[in-house]
């Protein structure tokens, strides 16, 4: 259970400042309160990884440039609706990234790693399509509802369907992995039982 709680942290650190952007637009109303807190956080993040003299993954990079590029774009234009239909760029850019096999690999422990990379290449995929769904499902709503109603609604959306595809990647990887692991271990002792007996 520790293994998917530190999988995770490192997704919803990852997500941090989108979700402060949503979660700020949904509580005050305000676009560029919430633009500002979203870029001084994503920024934040990298900074203190680059202090630490932590290696920044390409994910955590996409995810600063999303939220400095579209809170620019917002404080430049002021306008609502290209605010709401922006994510939906970015929600495509983040699922051309997640087409390449083996992103997944920083959120595994290293058993996963080592029994399950092939599950993980799949569900790997399996976000891509969430991303470009999620791209199309935004623009619906950004262009028929109103900022509060979209705010509220892909917030939502974007917590609960994220939060649903990590258990199910999770769960999947650790039943498939156990049985890899047993059916390891089966044919050890099967190897050592065969040359005990000769």
């Amino acid at each position: 259970m520790r293994l998917l709680f530190d999988s995770a942290k490192m997704l919803l650190l990852d997500l941090a400042s989108t979700f402060l952007f949503l979660a700020l637009v949904l509580l005050f109303k305000n676009i560029t309160l919430a633009v500002v807190a979203g870029m001084a956080l994503g920024a934040a993040q990298i900074g203190w990884e680059l202090a630490r003299k932590q290696p920044v993954d390409a994910m955590q990079w996409l995810s600063l440039f999303v939220v400095l590029a579209s809170g620019a774009a917002a404080l430049i234009t002021d306008d609502p609706r290209f605010v709401m239909i922006k994510p939906s760029l970015f929600y495509g850019v983040a699922g051309v990234v997640m087409l390449r096999p083996g992103w997944m690999t920083r959120y595994l422990p290293p058993i996963a790693k080592e029994l399950v990379p092939d599950i993980a290449v799949l569900f790997g995929f399996a976000w891509a399509v969430l991303m470009f769904a999620s791209a199309a499902l935004n623009i619906y709503v950004a262009m028929n509802y109103d900022v509060v109603t979209w705010s509220a609604f892909m917030s939502m959306f974007a917590i609960v369907s994220k939060i649903a595809l990590f258990a199910v990647g999770f769960l999947t990887m650790r039943l498939i992995g156990g049985r890899r692991r047993r059916m390891q271990v089966a044919a050890v002792a099967g190897a050592l039982n065969t040359r005990s007996a000769s």
